[in-house]
């Protein structure tokens, strides 16, 4: 496809336009009863199984969809992204993320140079250095063992690592290997508006897997301590130690504003309370940047690299990631979720389009989004782009907004919008087995069957609905009909996977980030660039320095619009300066 050429000038795009009409014309209630479509329309790999046959599409539709995915050069782009070449062109650069979970013998080359070998050495520092964390071989400052971790980030460097965190929770193997470490993760996220609390652990005994006793953990309870507010900050370290703390600072460029400020203020707490040479005992970076990383303070062999074709949004499995998950709940436990990764990996670049995971979910999303006009998911990073990779604006509709539950609760928040309100298409992920089985006596289920059976009956209830006329069989008031219709004929694809341990995660990721990989190449848009958050950042900097020349110098508001002046002025008369006294914020133990 030319570089001038946008996919909505191609044919396969035009007939699919002209095939919405068609799809209008059907019901999910007529299509669900075609069993060879349904058949046809079910994939499954790797203990992984996907249903979509809840989709408003029919077996011609996905035969024009893989016609727009061969005009768009789908399989072209994939191999390109896997040969190293800088399809990020925006910022010249690789997008190798399937590289930080590779096989150590994988030959991927960036720039004439085989990545693997650097990405294997990173993995096997952050191996030797989280056994002796959690062995209790490396102490602090004062010769105790580290009990509390805390890890800075923000966007990726946060969300990813707290994904997986969550899933791993209540894996029984990673629990096991989790006892004896604590992770609070100080989260930057300007989304994020949840709180978290940690719980301590009690006792000590010894564990059959070291040579040395372990400090029996609970199950951690994670909070998203949103933004800079020295309340959060305070709130995630209240009951900890600084001399049983260790801070992991995640930073590319060890320049981002947030997670800087928060580690500044991290190492103010270990420095006041143990001196200024503590800071090399208790803090360790995730960065490129080994200059800035030494003049913070931090010993450049306690910090682990990444590299620039590691993009934020897909860094879970560098690292960023890694180092945290690793003191959490052991390298091994992360290393199977790296090879569920790969083998989604090995999946996307090989597997055919009809049976190829990521694919269907790319091209199932772009007929949602760009021809049925649905703007959002019920479900990683949204495409969110107005422009081709070519810099053209586009003339159609990219990037969808995701957002979601865990298990039933969505049913008591947006389930009212997606059945009777808004068309938003749906992806329902199901476990089969529960790490957490309980079968109370005398219960018709188990809970988890409890569980599963929203699971299989949302799909149903979103795709056939209920008509007028079933409600005036079951004798409902004429009155309440409207109320109780249900139009139906809203898609859904059910995800069936065999349990939630390491290995299912990261395939579940892996699928994730590789549909919105699809979703770009064919719009034509870059999904790897992150230009679009710069602007805020910017702003946000000359707010900074008129905030600091005006408490500092008394220096007059100017260069900003009549309505952020007046804010700005009111602001800083209603408000003092913060305290220096830097222990009243964050006390001591």
């Amino acid at each position: 496809m030319a570089s001038t050429t946008l996919i909505c000038d191609t044919q396969p795009w035009k007939d699919l336009k002209a095939h919405v009409e068609d799809i209008k014309k059907t019901h999910l209630r007529d299509l669900m009863n075609d069993k060879e479509r349904c058949e046809q329309m079910m994939v499954e790999f790797d203990g992984m199984f996907l249903d979509y046959s809840r989709q408003c599409a029919t077996l011609d539709t996905m035969d024009k969809l893989y016609k727009l995915a061969e005009a768009a050069s789908l399989k072209q782009q994939i191999n390109r992204m896997y040969s190293g070449e800088h399809i990020n062109s925006t910022e010249n650069r690789s997008v190798l993320h399937v590289a930080l979970r590779a096989p150590r013998d994988t030959v991927i080359n960036s720039d004439g140079k085989n990545v693997v070998p650097d990405v294997w050495n990173v993995l096997d520092k952050i191996k030797d250095f989280t056994e002796k964390v959690r062995s209790g071989s490396w102490v602090g400052a004062t010769g105790k063992t580290l009990k509390d971790v805390i890890a800075i980030g923000i966007g990726g460097s946060f969300l990813g690592p707290l994904f997986v965190h969550t899933a791993l929770q209540t894996d029984p193997e990673a629990i096991e290997f989790a006892k004896g470490r604590q992770l609070r993760l100080l989260a930057v996220d300007v989304d994020s508006f949840l709180i978290i609390k940690a719980v301590k652990g009690e006792g000590i005994r010894k564990d059959s897997r070291y040579e040395v006793p372990v400090i029996l953990a609970a199950r951690l309870q994670f909070s998203f301590l949103a933004n800079v507010d020295p309340i959060d900050v305070a709130r995630n370290i209240a009951g900890l130690n600084p001399e049983t703390t260790l801070v992991v600072v995640v930073s590319k460029t060890f320049t981002t504003a947030e997670t800087m400020l928060n580690a500044r203020t991290l190492r103010e707490w270990i420095s006041s309370a143990l001196g200024p040479s503590a800071v090399a005992k208790h803090m360790v970076a995730v960065s490129t940047n080994l200059m800035l990383v030494e003049k913070f303070g931090i010993d450049p062999n306690n910090a682990f690299a990444f590299w620039d074709w590691v993009g934020g949004r897909y860094s879970v499995c560098s690292a960023v990631g890694v180092l945290p998950l690793s003191l959490q709940y052991g390298f091994s436990i992360v290393e199977k979720f790296l090879k569920g990764a790969s083998s989604i990996d090995d999946h996307f670049r090989s597997a055919p389009f009809e049976k190829n995971i990521p694919v269907l979910l790319g091209l199932l999303s772009i007929w949602n989004v760009s021809f049925l006009g649905y703007p959002a998911r019920v479900s990683m990073e949204s495409n969110g782009k107005g422009v081709s990779i070519d810099g053209v604006p586009l003339p159609y509709e990219a990037g969808e907004i995701d957002f979601g539950e865990p298990g039933t609760n969505g049913q008591h928040s947006f389930y009212q919008l997606i059945h009777q309100g808004r068309v938003i298409p749906c992806d329902f992920i199901g476990i089969v087995k529960s790490q957490q089985p309980v079968y109370l006596k005398g219960e018709v289920v188990s809970n988890h069957d409890e569980l599963m059976s929203n699971f299989f009956a949302q799909p149903d209830a979103l795709a056939y609905g209920k008509t007028a006329e079933q409600l005036l069989k079951e004798n409902v008031a004429q009155h309440l009909i409207p109320h109780k219709t249900f139009s139906g004929n809203r898609p859904s694809l059910s995800f069936l996977i065999s349990s939630l341990n390491a290995y299912n995660i990261g395939q579940l990721l892996a699928s994730y980030e590789h549909r919105v990989a699809v979703e770009g190449f064919v719009w034509g848009i870059n999904s790897f660039d992150q230009w679009g958050v710069e602007l805020g950042k910017s702003l946000a900097t000359q707010v900074r320095k008129q905030l600091n020349a005006s408490r500092t110098k008394s220096e007059p508001i100017e260069g900003f619009k009549f309505s952020t002046t007046k804010l700005l002025t009111r602001y800083l008369q209603a408000s003092s300066d913060v305290p220096a006294d830097l222990p009243t914020l964050l006390p001591r133990i």
